[in-house]
């Protein structure tokens, strides 16, 4: 018993994503108290929208929710809401982990016609690591550029950085502040009494565009927000949902994604100090043909054996790369059946991702060589 409960042990926080072996999602399910999306509600959402639903939330890769069928009851009520994502700018590049839940929150935007607030959170990285928060800042206007080239509309998105926005967040910020005590932010995110003391207060900053009037030059009444996120961000929104009645504001509704796997493995998290983790938005084509040929494949270790027994496709890091970018669901299912069964190699499957993933890319690289300053401050000034 205690073996088998040592190796089904992971660990979810927003910092770190660590399993021994398969990430367990019913598992994370249960222990964070979220709701698993089930096909009744993506039924009733498709017949809302009135159009075919988005292939990540029928294929289960968004898959938990918090109040989503709240959202869609005001929608059909004629009642609007606003989606609110962000970023950690870390690193002077995007991962494709990194834009999965913008092109989520692209295709909401767009099917709901609503508006959109991105927050950059240059001072969270600030406190985490080391350099100076004009470093941050930079590297904040640099993964704009990435998220603008995703295709956002400038009418109806505001992007900010907390270190230049803080001024409007920081009303909400003290009232939450003021509500949340350390032993819940310790017990929530890990913080210790060594840590800096922003870490304490950063929660707060997090939660604050989840009420409307934090952003008072776009809504004027008391607006629902819905959040696409990776479950692992899931603890920031528990926390602002539970002070959220107590300051008269309505909850934050969540969409949970699965955790886009890293090329070394599907219990892995990519990390942005590990090139080799991920396909970053500025490899050349070479590199991303290099590195999804050396990615962790659930073949067998011959072709007689893979023959006979085909793949693990749980496993296979191109196969769940598939998932996320290949958009028709007749030509996946072909290639489950035969990668599964052996009929198909992981060289053939390796080569079909590649094309998929050299024209993804090239074609944002195209797209985000275009924004200019100009097109930036579109976003930013509001």
């Amino acid at each position: 018993m205690n073996k088998m409960n040592k190796m089904n042990k992971q660990i979810i926080t927003p910092f770190t994503v660590q399993a021994d072996e398969r990430i367990d999602y019913d598992k994370i399910v249960n222990q964070f108290g979220s709701t698993k999306i089930s096909v009744k509600l993506l039924e009733r959402f498709q017949k809302i929208i009135g159009k075919k639903i988005h292939h990540w939330l029928t294929r289960n890769l968004f898959f938990s929710h918090r109040d989503l069928n709240l959202i869609l009851d005001n929608y059909e009520k004629g009642k609007t809401f606003y989606l609110y994502t962000g970023r950690g700018p870390s690193s002077e590049a995007l991962h494709l982990g990194h834009l999965i839940p913008f092109m989520m929150t692209k295709w909401l935007q767009e099917v709901f016609n609503v508006k959109l607030v991105i927050q950059l959170t240059d001072d969270e990285k600030f406190l985490w690591k080391s350099g100076k928060l004009v470093d941050f800042q930079y590297l904040a206007r640099e993964n704009a550029k990435d998220i603008i080239a995703c295709g956002f509309d400038s009418e109806n998105t505001f992007i900010f950085t907390d270190s230049n926005y803080i001024k409007e967040l920081y009303p909400n910020v003290l009232k939450i502040q003021k509500l949340v005590n350390f032993n819940q932010i310790k017990g929530i995110f890990g913080i210790t009494q060594s840590d800096c003391i922003g870490k304490i207060s950063f929660p707060a900053i997090q939660a604050a565009p989840s009420f409307y009037d934090s952003f008072p030059h776009l809504f004027c009444e008391n607006t629902p927000c819905l959040i696409p996120c990776a479950i692992d961000q899931d603890p920031y929104f528990r926390m602002t949902r539970d002070v959220a009645p107590k300051l008269g504001y309505i909850k934050p509704a969540i969409l949970h994604s699965k955790f886009f796997p890293s090329l070394r493995g599907i219990d892995k998290k990519m990390s942005s100090s590990d090139l080799s983790s991920s396909i970053y938005l500025t490899d050349t084509m070479e590199m991303i043909k290099k590195k999804i040929n050396k990615s962790f494949s659930g073949g067998k270790e011959s072709i007689e054996k893979h023959r006979e027994y085909g793949a693990d496709l749980e496993i296979d890091v191109p196969f769940q790369y598939l998932t996320f970018f290949m958009e028709d669901d007749d030509k996946l299912e072909q290639i489950r059946s035969d990668y599964s069964s052996g009929k198909m190699l992981s060289g053939e499957v390796k080569k079909i991702l590649i094309d998929i993933l050299q024209k993804l890319v090239l074609n944002h690289q195209k797209k985000r060589e275009k924004i200019s300053d100009d097109i930036i401050n579109k976003f930013f000034e509001k």
